[in-house]
């Protein structure tokens, strides 16, 4: 059952199309748009493409997450909580998955995408100067704030996780952040989490198809290693302008798919 429609053409294109999620990923996020509908493209349905996509780019980001430790740069009570609630997330999101049609999901992501991507662009010019650096002064009312955004983004990681990583960017170029780098670093860390315990959930609920992951696990771990390196070596504003190119292309391929195609 789970090798449906599976031959070698199909196995070249979900591995391409696992090398450039798993860059994409590294660099920004939202290489979720570039395997999922390579996976449904190839005659996946649905709910287990959503399963296999995030068991095969969690991969990725596994190994994109080595290039940039030494950018977490935040305190630990930060780090934790921000990953306690993307951990209890992406539980709640997977199980919604398991439980529930996407469709309506479907309906309100390109909303969520729009305001994630304006977010990132002008979440700079919503923050005072002196708080531009958000990880070393965080106040409790900031990091409730953040926390609970996080716990959101968690949800809707677990229940289908595409752009994820620019919400997250979003969100902590709202509360402060200002380095591209050290934001990346600790969105792949709460992206992991998030992820992670999804990853555990489909497995269990045998949601995920295997031989297709496996091609995809190949892709998406050579990607994210190469990219993350890469993109240390790009230029802080390069970094920043390619999370909105993909931010905005995510948001209108949602909007076209869910409102006029009817998806």
């Amino acid at each position: 059952m789970h090798g449906t429609g599976f031959n070698l053409l199909n196995a070249v294109l979900l591995f391409g199309a696992a090398l450039i999620a798993g860059v994409m990923n590294a660099v920004a996020g939202g290489g979720s748009f570039i395997a999922f509908p390579t996976l449904l493209f190839t005659g996946v349905p649905p709910i287990p493409a959503n399963a296999t996509n995030t068991v095969a780019l969690w991969t990725g980001l596994v190994c994109s997450g080595g290039a940039f430790r030494r950018h977490v740069n935040v305190p630990w009570l930060v780090l934790g909580v921000l990953t306690a609630a993307s951990l209890a997330g992406g539980i709640l999101g997977a199980l919604l998955l398991l439980h529930t049609p996407a469709h309506t999901f479907m309906r309100v992501l390109p909303w969520l995408m729009l305001a994630a991507t304006l977010l990132f662009v002008f979440g700079r010019h919503l923050v005072r100067p002196r708080e531009t650096e958000m990880v070393h002064d965080t106040g409790a009312t900031a990091l409730l704030l953040a926390t609970g955004f996080q716990f959101l983004v968690a949800i809707y990681g677990g229940y289908f996780g595409g752009g994820m990583g620019i919400v997250i960017l979003a969100m902590l170029t709202a509360f402060g952040m200002a380095n591209i780098h050290q934001m990346n670093a600790l969105k792949i860390v709460l992206s992991t989490a998030t992820n992670g315990v999804a990853v555990g959930i489909f497995v269990a609920s045998r949601a995920v198809y295997w031989r297709q992951a496996l091609v995809m696990i190949l892709g998406a771990a050579l990607g994210g290693y190469f990219g993350a390196h890469y993109s240390l070596r790009v230029p802080q504003k390069v970094v920043r302008w390619f999370v909105i190119a993909v931010g905005s292309s995510v948001t209108v391929y949602f909007f076209v798919r869910s409102y006029w195609l009817g998806g």
